[in-house]
């Protein structure tokens, strides 16, 4: 992991990731990015699908092009184009438009971030060894989880100083142009072709038009693959509900009392444990994938997460809950990080920008798709401790469904060149 191919893919990643935070905390959660204090459940579930949903539907179809085009000069032109609605949009804050404008132009740059970052997941097997992309995985999700932090926290450290008024927050949107250009630059110095696709197979508009196809396709050859996306959308299923009552529990319910608060503190420090959680998973993953293999790994952080949900969410008090957040964080991005790994190793180049597209969608409409649904069926208080049994139960019912789809004889893995379009 300590090439210099890999190390330059990492700043880039950082790079565009530190902007992702600046421009999110300039814009203002309670501009945009905030669906938390919405009123009621249903509302909650509209923002999480306004902010989610535009990209992760046509993601199967743009990250085609991930495997059709030379992925370096992808990262190049996304990163800079992605600087023109940062700046747009920070144009839009300085003069005081609000509204749908306003959201067109952050979804903009939230689907070319996503794009991105699929991008440079699709192109890390290039720069690293096949048995360290469960590592590197790891650490690129963990310190780029942190770097978006850092990111809104240097944002908001420039409010502070230049204020908080529209030109304020227009000058401190603006300033996520920064990670934009650097990105760019950081992804200029690869070889043309260095970061893939190694070969193409068809044509771009037939390629685009059934991208989605293609990367369902992909994955359903590989049994790894479709496995491990099974468990992430059980992952993602449960952690929607999950999160929805937790979130109201802690607007509608919940009680300030010693250090631990309720309100919008209290989503604050619920937010900690889970980041706890993201770190933990990036230190445990490695040797456990090493100790008991990535289909045995994943199985274990499911029925860890069943099992939380059962004692620590059940009881729901906040103690419980906090510490319920930091183990479904953990086994969630335990799910992930192997799944992460085990795309870019079974999956053919020529492919692998559809599945991770493909994933992308999973991850979002399934998190989007769980709170909609509970959302119909939890009270306004959030004290729904029937409801958790439903993800308890999906957590514990995913570990065997994996286990049954890794062992299929059915599936085969896919040959280069095997989907064409």
């Amino acid at each position: 992991m300590s090439t210099a191919g890999f190390k330059r893919l990492l700043t880039s990643r950082f790079a565009a990731q530190w902007g992702d935070g600046a421009f999110q905390a300039g814009l203002g959660g309670a501009v945009l990015f905030n669906p938390e204090r919405a009123a009621t459940p249903m509302a909650i579930a509209a923002g999480l699908a306004v902010l989610f949903l535009p990209y992760s539907l046509v993601g199967p179809f743009t990250g085609a092009l991930l495997d059709r085009w030379d992925r370096r000069r992808i990262l190049i032109v996304a990163n800079l184009l992605r600087a023109v609605p940062i700046l747009l949009v920070a144009i839009a804050v300085g003069v005081g438009i609000a509204g749908p404008l306003l959201y067109l132009g952050a979804l903009l740059v939230t689907g070319l971030s996503r794009f991105v970052l699929a991008g440079l997941s699709t192109a890390l097997p290039h720069v690293a060894l096949r048995q360290q992309l469960v590592p590197a995985n790891a650490l690129a999700a963990t310190v780029g989880s942190a770097v978006t932090v850092a990111g809104g926290l240097s944002a908001l450290g420039l409010r502070a100083v230049i204020g908080p008024d529209n030109t304020g927050s227009a000058w401190v949107t603006a300033s996520a142009v920064l990670g934009s250009v650097i990105a760019a630059v950081a992804a200029a110095g690869f070889q043309r072709g260095q970061l893939g696709p190694d070969q193409t197979s068809a044509p771009a508009p037939a390629v685009i038009s059934h991208g989605l196809r293609d990367g369902v396709l992909a994955a359903a050859r590989v049994p790894s693959v479709a496995a491990g996306l099974t468990a992430l959308l059980a992952h993602r299923l449960s952690f929607g509900v999950a999160s929805l009552v937790a979130l109201l529990l802690y607007r509608n319910s919940f009680a300030s009392h010693g250090l631990l608060r309720a309100g919008l503190s209290g989503v604050c420090e619920l937010l900690v444990a889970g980041a706890a959680g993201l770190l933990l998973a990036a230190l445990l993953s490695p040797p456990l994938v090493a100790r008991f293999g990535r289909e045995r790994t994943v199985r274990g952080a499911l029925v860890v997460a069943g099992l939380a949900i059962l004692v620590l969410g059940l009881p729901m008090t906040m103690s419980t809950i906090l510490a319920a957040a930091f183990v479904l964080s953990t086994a969630g991005q335990v799910v992930k990080l192997s799944l992460d790994a085990t795309v870019q190793a079974d999956v053919s180049d020529d492919a692998r920008g559809r599945v991770f597209a493909l994933y992308d969608t999973v991850f979002n409409v399934g998190y989007v798709l769980a709170v909609a649904i509970a959302a119909t069926a939890v009270p306004f208080n959030g004290h729904a401790p029937d409801l958790l049994l439903v993800p308890a139960a999906l957590y514990l019912t995913a570990a065997v469904v994996h286990t049954l789809i890794a062992a299929s004889p059915s599936l085969s893995r896919p040959r280069s060149g095997d989907i064409t379009g």
